[in-house]
């Protein structure tokens, strides 16, 4: 018995529905307790760019050969806008065989004030902007905003100078491992705060929310979760045995990254454990150092789902019968603007706004109706971007010879003794 209760998975769980609990019997009380979910956050994010840089330097140095680097970013690229473009479509067949908009008043539900997004110039991703914004005027500030785009793009330049030192950068390398070995550390302690962050931020999100106002929007909601099930079960379950490994084994061994991004509705959350758990799992860890970070940014699967869903969700609810040629336009601005969805602050919202704005077809103001269902709906898409993040690191390390087999089987092996241990 204490064995189960020192489990993460166990702890996770229950912090989760006393979160429920707490939120739905105390609401007051349950707002109150967004600090503590946003510590746990801001924890995590402490550490999350230096562990980028250090793991892509390492990396880019360990792989040595330039060409391969490229090879290995590009194979990562085209598979990102491959399966991205798969969710895309999904989202909008699904949301035209199931019409969860139609028969929905706009003017009788309950609305959100979004004029941040649709004020002028909110509702627009300025692209000049957003490819300069990519290379940093000051290191030191792109490391204390966290902002991950800018950490890659100096992480590359300095994992390649690295390798060009040759032999002489050899005591900068062996560093930098131990280096990253001490921020490793630092989440293992973070990460037994995990079941109190994920309390604060439920109980935030329900008390704040309430379960009623998921009920006007609950088939948009029911259409989304069944959709990215579909996803993953259905798409990423072949891509998965196309590759020759397991998707269920796969789920299981990240259950507790899984977890702790319900509790918190944030992917973030868990990308150093992640990048961690993958190199476990069997990939190189210059692979995991390129993919995991990269796929954070453009590798977005849950939120391309959403985004296609959403936008015709309310062409249905503002009765707009979209053309092929007008949902196939959806695609193609989607596929650019959900690219710049992690770099814009409120970026689902940003991204959702842009569509429309360039679309002129759907009112903007349309947005207000999804505000209140959006944060029930974060989890949905954090997950599955998680998931596909993970997914795309093995398909990249084994379409390079870069997955050690025996460790993944070893990593399973051990993940059934200690559930065993455990019970």
């Amino acid at each position: 018995m204490k064995k189960l209760f020192k489990n993460l998975t166990f702890q996770v769980l229950t912090a989760i529905a006393v979160g429920v609990l707490v939120g739905l019997i105390w609401p007051e009380v349950g707002k109150q307790m967004k600090p503590v979910g946003d510590t746990f956050i801001n924890a995590v994010k402490m550490v999350i760019a230096p562990i980028i840089f250090l793991t892509i330097v390492l990396g880019i140095a360990k792989m040595g050969d330039m060409k391969k680097v490229g090879k290995v970013g590009g194979k990562a690229f085209i598979y990102f806008e491959i399966v991205t473009t798969l969710a895309l479509v999904i989202g909008l067949i699904v949301v035209n065989v199931l019409k969860p908009g139609a028969g929905l008043d706009f003017d009788k539900l309950e609305k959100g004030d979004v004029s941040q997004y649709t004020s002028e110039g909110g509702g627009k991703i300025d692209w000049i902007e957003f490819v300069t914004h990519i290379v940093p005027s000051n290191m030191v500030d792109a490391f204390a905003k966290g902002d991950i785009l800018q950490v890659l793009f100096f992480s590359v330049l300095f994992g390649v100078g690295l390798t060009a030192l040759g032999n002489s950068g050899k005591m900068i390398i062996e560093f930098f491992e131990k280096l990253l070995n001490v921020f490793f550390k630092i989440v293992g302690y973070i990460m037994k705060a995990a079941p109190l962050g994920a309390f604060g931020a439920m109980a935030f999100t329900i008390g704040n929310y309430g379960l009623q106002s998921l009920l006007p929007l609950g088939k948009l909601m029911i259409s989304v979760y069944t959709t990215m099930f579909c996803f993953v079960f259905i798409v990423l379950n072949i891509i998965c045995k196309l590759y020759g490994f397991s998707l269920w084994k796969y789920l299981k061994f990240i259950k507790e990254e899984l977890l702790i991004v319900l509790g918190t509705s944030s992917s973030e959350s868990v990308l150093p454990r992640m990048m961690n758990k993958m190199e476990k799992f069997g990939c190189s860890k210059s692979v995991v150092g390129l993919v995991i970070p990269t796929g954070y940014s453009f590798n977005l699967d849950g939120t391309s789902i959403y985004l296609s869903m959403a936008v015709v969700f309310l062409a249905q609810v503002f009765g707009i019968d979209l053309s092929l040629t007008q949902q196939l336009t959806i695609i193609l601005v989607l596929m650019l603007t959900s690219k710049g969805a992690a770099a814009v602050t409120g970026g689902g919202f940003i991204v959702l706004a842009s569509t429309l704005t360039a679309m002129q077809v759907i009112p903007v103001e349309g947005l207000a109706l999804l505000l209140g269902v959006d944060r029930f709906m974060s989890e949905a898409r954090a997950i599955v971007n998680l998931i596909g993040n993970g997914i795309a690191t093995i398909v990249v390390s084994k379409s390079e010879n870069e997955f050690d087999e025996s460790k993944s089987e070893d990593a399973i092996q051990e993940m059934y003794e200690n559930r065993k241990v455990a019970v």
